[in-house]
C-alpha cells in the first residue's frame, strides 16, 4: 500500500468541506482511489482495488479530510468500512 505523503495529512478544509483550503496534488495511491468514482452510480468510490485488496484507509481518510470524498452511509456489517463518495470537488480532481 502506497504511503500518504505529509501534505495529506496536513491539509485542511475549508468551512463548508468542499474544497481544500490548500492547493495540494493528490498522491497517486488518492488519485487512484478518487478516479475508481468516476464511472461509478452517485460517485461511489469502492471499499477494495480491482484486485481485491481493501483500499488504504489512510487514503480513505485523507480523501475525506482534503474535501475530496465524504462518507456515503454506514455500513451495519462492518463498521470499521469506509463507504464513500466522490465530492463535486473530488469529481474536478480525479478528472484532471
Amino acid at each position: 500500500m502506497d504511503e500518504i505523503d505529509r501534505d495529506a495529512r496536513t491539509a485542511s478544509v475549508s468551512g463548508d468541506g468542499t474544497a481544500p483550503a490548500t492547493n495540494a496534488r493528490p498522491t497517486p495511491a488518492q488519485m487512484r482511489y478518487l478516479r475508481l468514482g468516476l464511472r461509478q452510480p452517485g460517485g461511489k468510490l469502492p471499499l477494495f482495488d480491482a484486485d481485491g485488496r481493501e483500499i488504504d484507509p489512510r487514503t480513505i481518510r485523507s480523501c475525506i479530510e482534503r474535501g475530496w470524498a465524504k462518507p456515503w452511509f454506514d455500513n451495519p456489517i462492518r463498521r470499521d468500512w469506509l463507504v464513500c463518495r466522490l465530492t463535486e470537488f473530488g469529481r474536478q480532481v480525479a478528472g484532471s
